[in-house]
Protein backbone atom coordinates (compact mmCIF):
# COMPACT_ATOMS: atom_id res chain seq x y z
CA UNK A 1 0.00 0.00 0.00
CA UNK A 2 1.34 3.56 -0.66
CA UNK A 3 0.33 7.04 -1.72
CA UNK A 4 1.39 10.16 -2.90
CA UNK A 5 1.58 13.70 -2.80
CA UNK A 6 -0.37 14.69 -4.78
CA UNK A 7 -3.20 11.78 -3.76
CA UNK A 8 -2.96 13.46 -0.31
CA UNK A 9 -3.11 17.01 -1.19
CA UNK A 10 -5.87 16.05 -2.98
CA UNK A 11 -8.18 14.80 -0.23
CA UNK A 12 -6.46 17.70 1.84
CA UNK A 13 -8.06 20.49 -0.83
CA UNK A 14 -11.73 18.36 -0.50
CA UNK A 15 -11.57 18.01 3.41
CA UNK A 16 -11.13 14.51 3.12
CA UNK A 17 -7.60 13.73 4.78
CA UNK A 18 -7.47 12.01 7.95
CA UNK A 19 -4.63 14.23 10.23
CA UNK A 20 -2.95 13.23 13.81
CA UNK A 21 -0.88 14.40 15.67
CA UNK A 22 2.55 12.37 16.38
CA UNK A 23 1.00 11.57 19.58
CA UNK A 24 -2.28 10.12 18.46
CA UNK A 25 -0.28 8.09 15.94
CA UNK A 26 1.53 6.63 18.42
CA UNK A 27 -1.66 4.95 20.02
CA UNK A 28 -2.98 4.27 16.71
CA UNK A 29 -0.54 2.25 15.32
CA UNK A 30 -0.45 0.28 18.87
CA UNK A 31 -3.95 -0.57 18.79
CA UNK A 32 -4.14 -1.53 14.61
CA UNK A 33 -0.91 -2.19 13.30
CA UNK A 34 1.60 0.06 11.14
CA UNK A 35 0.01 -1.53 8.39
CA UNK A 36 -3.72 -0.32 9.30
CA UNK A 37 -2.58 2.91 10.41
CA UNK A 38 -1.04 3.47 6.62
CA UNK A 39 -4.55 2.91 5.33
CA UNK A 40 -6.26 4.72 7.86
CA UNK A 41 -4.24 8.16 8.08
CA UNK A 42 -2.68 10.24 5.52
CA UNK A 43 -0.51 12.61 7.37
CA UNK A 44 0.85 13.18 10.95
CA UNK A 45 1.81 16.27 12.43
CA UNK A 46 5.11 17.17 14.61
CA UNK A 47 5.98 19.75 16.71
CA UNK A 48 9.02 21.17 18.74
CA UNK A 49 9.48 24.67 20.42
CA UNK A 50 12.92 24.65 22.24
CA UNK A 51 15.99 27.55 21.99
CA UNK A 52 17.64 26.81 18.56
CA UNK A 53 20.86 28.99 18.49
CA UNK A 54 21.80 28.69 14.45
CA UNK A 55 18.94 31.31 13.31
CA UNK A 56 18.48 34.97 12.55
CA UNK A 57 17.20 36.88 9.77
CA UNK A 58 18.05 38.68 6.16
CA UNK A 59 16.91 42.02 6.12
CA UNK A 60 16.98 45.52 3.89
CA UNK A 61 15.93 48.23 5.50
CA UNK A 62 15.33 50.04 2.12
CA UNK A 63 17.25 53.15 0.29
CA UNK A 64 17.94 56.45 2.24
CA UNK A 65 18.13 59.53 0.45
CA UNK A 66 21.33 59.77 -0.67
CA UNK A 67 21.72 56.35 -0.42
CA UNK A 68 23.93 54.29 1.90
CA UNK A 69 26.06 51.07 1.44
CA UNK A 70 25.97 50.20 5.29
CA UNK A 71 29.22 48.64 6.57
CA UNK A 72 28.35 48.84 10.13
CA UNK A 73 24.79 48.40 11.57
CA UNK A 74 22.88 48.11 15.16
CA UNK A 75 19.81 47.31 15.37
CA UNK A 76 18.85 48.28 19.17
CA UNK A 77 22.72 48.54 19.79
CA UNK A 78 23.09 44.43 18.50
CA UNK A 79 25.43 44.28 15.87
CA UNK A 80 23.84 43.02 12.60
CA UNK A 81 26.49 41.67 9.33
CA UNK A 82 26.65 44.48 6.77
CA UNK A 83 28.90 42.56 4.33
CA UNK A 84 26.15 41.92 1.31
CA UNK A 85 25.48 44.30 -0.50
CA UNK A 86 23.82 48.75 0.13
CA UNK A 87 21.29 48.46 3.01
CA UNK A 88 20.70 44.40 2.74
CA UNK A 89 21.98 43.05 6.37
CA UNK A 90 22.09 39.49 8.31
CA UNK A 91 21.23 39.83 12.64
CA UNK A 92 21.80 36.69 14.18
CA UNK A 93 19.87 35.16 17.45
CA UNK A 94 22.91 34.64 19.18
CA UNK A 95 24.61 38.47 18.58
CA UNK A 96 24.53 40.53 21.91
CA UNK A 97 24.47 43.65 22.78
CA UNK A 98 27.29 46.06 21.26
CA UNK A 99 28.37 47.30 25.34
CA UNK A 100 27.10 43.91 26.91
CA UNK A 101 29.67 42.93 29.46
CA UNK A 102 29.51 39.68 28.46
CA UNK A 103 31.15 37.11 31.04
CA UNK A 104 33.88 39.67 32.60
CA UNK A 105 31.63 39.21 35.57
CA UNK A 106 30.77 35.98 35.82
CA UNK A 107 28.04 34.58 35.12
CA UNK A 108 26.68 37.24 32.61
CA UNK A 109 22.88 38.18 31.74
CA UNK A 110 23.16 38.50 28.38
CA UNK A 111 20.11 40.60 28.88
CA UNK A 112 19.43 41.31 25.24
CA UNK A 113 20.35 40.09 21.64
CA UNK A 114 19.81 39.18 18.33
CA UNK A 115 16.78 36.70 19.00
CA UNK A 116 15.41 39.63 20.91
CA UNK A 117 15.15 42.09 18.31
CA UNK A 118 13.66 39.55 15.93
CA UNK A 119 10.86 38.92 18.74
CA UNK A 120 10.27 42.62 18.75
CA UNK A 121 9.77 42.97 15.18
CA UNK A 122 7.57 40.16 15.20
CA UNK A 123 5.79 41.39 17.86
CA UNK A 124 4.96 44.64 16.07
CA UNK A 125 7.82 46.98 18.40
CA UNK A 126 9.59 49.82 17.20
CA UNK A 127 13.71 49.10 16.62
CA UNK A 128 16.36 51.85 16.49
CA UNK A 129 18.51 51.13 13.44
CA UNK A 130 22.03 52.83 12.87
CA UNK A 131 24.24 52.40 10.13
CA UNK A 132 27.72 53.68 9.46
CA UNK A 133 29.54 53.74 5.97
CA UNK A 134 32.87 54.66 4.30
CA UNK A 135 30.39 56.81 1.36
CA UNK A 136 31.51 55.28 -2.56
CA UNK A 137 30.64 57.86 -5.75
CA UNK A 138 27.34 55.90 -5.76
CA UNK A 139 26.56 55.56 -2.12
CA UNK A 140 27.27 59.11 -0.81
CA UNK A 141 25.95 58.37 2.99
CA UNK A 142 28.34 57.59 5.55
CA UNK A 143 25.34 57.50 8.61
CA UNK A 144 22.07 56.74 8.93
CA UNK A 145 19.76 57.02 12.46
CA UNK A 146 16.05 55.73 11.53
CA UNK A 147 13.69 53.59 14.24
CA UNK A 148 11.64 51.42 12.07
CA UNK A 149 8.92 48.69 12.06
CA UNK A 150 8.77 45.41 10.65
CA UNK A 151 5.89 46.37 8.39
CA UNK A 152 8.32 49.44 7.58
CA UNK A 153 11.12 46.90 6.02
CA UNK A 154 10.77 46.33 2.53
CA UNK A 155 12.44 42.50 2.99
CA UNK A 156 12.64 40.51 6.16
CA UNK A 157 13.24 37.05 6.34
CA UNK A 158 14.05 34.13 8.76
CA UNK A 159 16.50 31.91 7.21
CA UNK A 160 18.25 29.59 9.94
CA UNK A 161 21.35 27.62 9.02
CA UNK A 162 20.94 24.96 11.55
CA UNK A 163 17.39 23.99 13.39
CA UNK A 164 15.88 20.89 14.75
CA UNK A 165 18.04 18.76 15.82
CA UNK A 166 17.29 15.30 15.52
CA UNK A 167 18.23 13.98 19.29
CA UNK A 168 20.50 15.86 21.56
CA UNK A 169 22.66 14.54 24.66
CA UNK A 170 21.42 14.94 27.85
CA UNK A 171 23.52 17.67 30.07
CA UNK A 172 24.72 16.67 33.50
CA UNK A 173 27.93 18.03 35.50
CA UNK A 174 30.16 15.66 37.57
CA UNK A 175 32.78 18.76 38.56
CA UNK A 176 32.10 20.19 42.39
CA UNK A 177 31.05 23.66 40.69
CA UNK A 178 27.99 24.95 38.72
CA UNK A 179 28.57 25.65 34.90
CA UNK A 180 26.82 27.67 32.87
CA UNK A 181 25.76 26.20 29.29
CA UNK A 182 23.89 26.26 26.25
CA UNK A 183 21.99 23.26 28.03
CA UNK A 184 21.16 25.66 30.79
CA UNK A 185 22.71 26.38 34.49
CA UNK A 186 24.13 22.72 35.62
CA UNK A 187 24.03 21.98 39.35
CA UNK A 188 27.47 20.40 40.58
CA UNK A 189 27.43 16.59 41.44
CA UNK A 190 25.08 15.64 38.81
CA UNK A 191 22.31 18.30 40.50
CA UNK A 192 20.11 18.44 37.77
CA UNK A 193 20.23 16.93 33.91
CA UNK A 194 19.16 19.11 31.20
CA UNK A 195 17.48 18.02 28.13
CA UNK A 196 15.74 19.64 24.72
CA UNK A 197 13.73 17.49 22.91
CA UNK A 198 10.36 17.02 22.26
CA UNK A 199 10.77 13.55 21.81
CA UNK A 200 7.95 11.55 20.26
CA UNK A 201 6.58 14.67 19.12
CA UNK A 202 9.72 15.78 17.28
CA UNK A 203 10.04 16.36 13.68
CA UNK A 204 13.38 14.41 12.66
CA UNK A 205 12.89 11.42 15.62
CA UNK A 206 8.75 10.88 13.01
CA UNK A 207 11.00 10.63 10.16
CA UNK A 208 14.04 9.22 11.25
CA UNK A 209 15.64 8.63 7.79
CA UNK A 210 14.27 11.60 6.43
CA UNK A 211 12.01 10.02 3.67
CA UNK A 212 9.71 13.51 3.63
CA UNK A 213 12.08 15.88 4.24
CA UNK A 214 14.24 18.20 1.96
CA UNK A 215 14.29 20.94 -0.10
CA UNK A 216 10.43 22.66 -0.31
CA UNK A 217 9.38 20.57 2.88
CA UNK A 218 6.56 22.77 3.80
CA UNK A 219 6.54 23.74 7.47
CA UNK A 220 5.08 25.42 9.97
CA UNK A 221 7.85 28.05 11.31
CA UNK A 222 7.70 30.43 13.91
CA UNK A 223 3.48 30.62 14.10
CA UNK A 224 3.78 31.41 9.88
CA UNK A 225 4.69 29.19 6.48
CA UNK A 226 8.28 28.04 5.66
CA UNK A 227 9.90 25.80 4.22
CA UNK A 228 13.40 23.50 4.65
CA UNK A 229 15.56 24.65 1.89
CA UNK A 230 18.70 22.11 2.67
CA UNK A 231 20.40 19.93 5.33
CA UNK A 232 21.63 22.38 8.52
CA UNK A 233 24.81 22.85 9.55
CA UNK A 234 26.51 19.61 11.65
CA UNK A 235 23.90 17.61 9.98
CA UNK A 236 25.62 14.22 10.71
CA UNK A 237 22.98 10.93 9.74
CA UNK A 238 25.99 8.39 10.28
CA UNK A 239 25.21 8.11 13.99
CA UNK A 240 24.66 4.65 15.72
CA UNK A 241 20.82 3.97 15.59
CA UNK A 242 18.58 1.76 17.66
CA UNK A 243 16.44 -1.47 15.31
CA UNK A 244 13.34 1.56 14.44
CA UNK A 245 15.68 3.78 12.82
CA UNK A 246 15.69 6.25 15.38
CA UNK A 247 19.63 7.84 16.49
CA UNK A 248 21.03 7.18 19.82
CA UNK A 249 22.75 11.07 19.87
CA UNK A 250 22.49 14.22 17.87
CA UNK A 251 22.05 13.41 14.09
CA UNK A 252 20.32 15.37 11.82
CA UNK A 253 19.66 19.13 11.21
CA UNK A 254 17.82 21.39 9.32
CA UNK A 255 18.08 24.75 7.35
CA UNK A 256 14.69 26.41 7.21
CA UNK A 257 13.29 29.66 5.50
CA UNK A 258 10.18 31.89 5.80
CA UNK A 259 8.88 35.12 5.72
CA UNK A 260 9.41 37.15 8.93
CA UNK A 261 6.40 39.31 8.20
CA UNK A 262 3.78 36.40 8.33
CA UNK A 263 5.39 34.84 12.25
CA UNK A 264 3.86 35.46 15.68
CA UNK A 265 5.77 36.58 18.56
CA UNK A 266 3.93 33.70 20.79
CA UNK A 267 6.16 31.43 19.04
CA UNK A 268 9.53 32.96 18.07
CA UNK A 269 11.32 34.95 21.02
CA UNK A 270 14.36 35.91 22.31
CA UNK A 271 16.22 34.26 25.41
CA UNK A 272 18.61 34.42 27.68
CA UNK A 273 20.82 31.88 28.71
CA UNK A 274 22.64 32.68 32.22
CA UNK A 275 26.53 32.26 31.60
CA UNK A 276 25.95 31.45 28.06
CA UNK A 277 24.71 33.41 26.02
CA UNK A 278 21.63 34.85 23.65
CA UNK A 279 19.65 32.80 21.49
CA UNK A 280 15.91 32.43 20.01
CA UNK A 281 13.11 29.88 21.03
CA UNK A 282 11.52 29.00 17.87
CA UNK A 283 8.41 26.79 17.14
CA UNK A 284 8.88 24.42 14.20
CA UNK A 285 6.11 22.13 12.52
CA UNK A 286 6.56 19.53 9.68
CA UNK A 287 3.55 17.52 8.58
CA UNK A 288 4.72 13.76 7.78
CA UNK A 289 2.58 12.48 4.61
CA UNK A 290 1.94 8.66 5.33
CA UNK A 291 3.26 7.16 1.98
CA UNK A 292 3.52 3.73 3.10
CA UNK A 293 3.86 1.52 5.88
CA UNK A 294 7.17 2.16 7.23
CA UNK A 295 6.30 6.14 7.56
CA UNK A 296 3.49 4.71 9.78
CA UNK A 297 5.37 2.93 11.59
CA UNK A 298 8.56 5.43 12.36
CA UNK A 299 5.38 7.97 13.01
CA UNK A 300 4.74 6.00 16.01
CA UNK A 301 7.24 6.03 17.71
CA UNK A 302 7.02 6.45 21.41
CA UNK A 303 9.12 8.39 23.95
CA UNK A 304 10.01 5.01 25.58
CA UNK A 305 11.40 4.21 21.93
CA UNK A 306 13.34 7.01 22.16
CA UNK A 307 17.13 7.28 23.67
CA UNK A 308 19.45 9.89 24.13
CA UNK A 309 23.00 9.58 25.73
CA UNK A 310 23.62 11.51 28.89
CA UNK A 311 26.96 13.61 29.21
CA UNK A 312 29.40 15.34 31.55
CA UNK A 313 29.42 19.44 30.23
CA UNK A 314 32.08 19.54 32.92
CA UNK A 315 34.43 17.78 30.53
CA UNK A 316 35.62 15.23 33.16
CA UNK A 317 34.19 12.26 31.12
CA UNK A 318 34.60 12.09 27.53
CA UNK A 319 32.35 9.15 26.98
CA UNK A 320 28.35 8.80 27.79
CA UNK A 321 27.88 8.09 31.08
CA UNK A 322 24.51 6.02 30.37
CA UNK A 323 21.79 6.23 27.95
CA UNK A 324 18.20 6.60 28.96
CA UNK A 325 14.37 7.13 27.16
CA UNK A 326 12.72 9.89 26.55
CA UNK A 327 10.23 8.68 28.62
CA UNK A 328 12.30 8.11 31.55
CA UNK A 329 13.17 12.00 31.33
CA UNK A 330 9.90 12.98 31.30
CA UNK A 331 9.40 11.39 34.23
CA UNK A 332 10.98 13.98 36.09
CA UNK A 333 14.17 11.63 37.17
CA UNK A 334 17.00 9.38 35.89
CA UNK A 335 19.68 7.56 37.03
CA UNK A 336 23.04 8.24 36.42
CA UNK A 337 25.72 6.67 38.66
CA UNK A 338 23.55 4.94 40.79
CA UNK A 339 22.10 8.41 41.65
CA UNK A 340 18.55 10.13 41.24
CA UNK A 341 19.15 13.28 39.41
CA UNK A 342 15.88 15.23 38.70
CA UNK A 343 15.74 16.40 35.35
CA UNK A 344 14.66 19.68 33.08
CA UNK A 345 13.46 20.34 30.27
CA UNK A 346 15.24 23.34 27.86
CA UNK A 347 11.96 22.56 25.35
CA UNK A 348 8.71 23.01 25.93
CA UNK A 349 6.78 19.76 25.56
CA UNK A 350 3.14 21.91 26.40
CA UNK A 351 3.93 24.18 23.02
CA UNK A 352 5.41 21.09 20.63
CA UNK A 353 1.93 19.31 21.64
CA UNK A 354 0.33 22.62 21.08
CA UNK A 355 2.33 23.53 17.35
CA UNK A 356 1.17 20.32 16.27
CA UNK A 357 -2.26 20.59 16.65
CA UNK A 358 -2.18 23.90 15.06
CA UNK A 359 -0.67 22.60 12.38
CA UNK A 360 -3.37 19.51 11.82
CA UNK A 361 -6.16 21.81 12.09
CA UNK A 362 -4.83 23.82 9.58
CA UNK A 363 -4.31 20.97 7.17
CA UNK A 364 -7.73 19.67 8.29
CA UNK A 365 -9.20 23.28 7.04
CA UNK A 366 -7.17 22.91 3.89
CA UNK A 367 -5.01 25.81 4.57
CA UNK A 368 -1.95 23.57 4.24
CA UNK A 369 -0.94 21.84 1.58
CA UNK A 370 1.88 19.55 1.65
CA UNK A 371 5.40 20.69 -0.16
CA UNK A 372 6.95 17.96 -2.02
CA UNK A 373 10.74 18.03 -1.49
CA UNK A 374 12.85 18.16 -4.65
CA UNK A 375 15.95 17.16 -2.95
CA UNK A 376 15.61 14.89 0.08
CA UNK A 377 18.18 15.49 3.25
CA UNK A 378 21.06 12.88 2.50
CA UNK A 379 20.72 9.73 4.40
CA UNK A 380 22.42 6.52 5.64
CA UNK A 381 21.21 3.04 5.35
CA UNK A 382 18.71 1.93 7.38
CA UNK A 383 19.65 -0.92 9.81
CA UNK A 384 17.50 -3.54 7.71
CA UNK A 385 20.58 -3.49 5.36
CA UNK A 386 17.66 -1.29 2.80
CA UNK A 387 18.37 2.21 1.38
CA UNK A 388 15.71 4.15 -0.46
CA UNK A 389 17.36 4.59 -4.11
CA UNK A 390 15.65 8.11 -4.14
CA UNK A 391 17.06 8.94 -0.94
CA UNK A 392 20.49 8.20 -2.69
CA UNK A 393 19.58 9.71 -6.21
CA UNK A 394 17.76 12.98 -4.66
CA UNK A 395 21.33 14.89 -3.90
CA UNK A 396 23.41 13.77 -7.20
CA UNK A 397 24.45 17.12 -8.93
CA UNK A 398 21.70 17.76 -11.58
CA UNK A 399 23.37 17.69 -15.02
CA UNK A 400 23.45 21.11 -17.22
CA UNK A 401 22.84 21.31 -20.71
Amino acid sequence: MSKTYQEINEKIKKGQAVVVTAEEMTGIVRKKGPAQAARDVDVVTTGTFAPMCSSGAFINFGHTQPPIKAAKVLLNDVPGYGGLAAVDIYIGATEPTREDPLNKVRPGAFEYGGGHVLHDLVAGRSVSLKAEAYGTDCYPNRSVEMTVTLDDLPYAVLCNPRNAYQNYNCAVNLSNRTIFTYMGTLKPRLGNANYSTSGQLSPLLNDPYYRTLGLGTRIFLGGGQGYIVWHGSQHNPSIPRLPNGVPRAPAGTLMVLGDLKQMHPRWLIGVSLQGYGCSLALGIGIPIPILDEDLACSTGVSDDEIVTQVKDYSFSRADPLCEVTYAQLRSGVITVEGKEVPTVPLSSYVRAREIASILKESIQKGAFLLGEPQHLIPTVARNDGKTDEIVLKAFEQPQLA
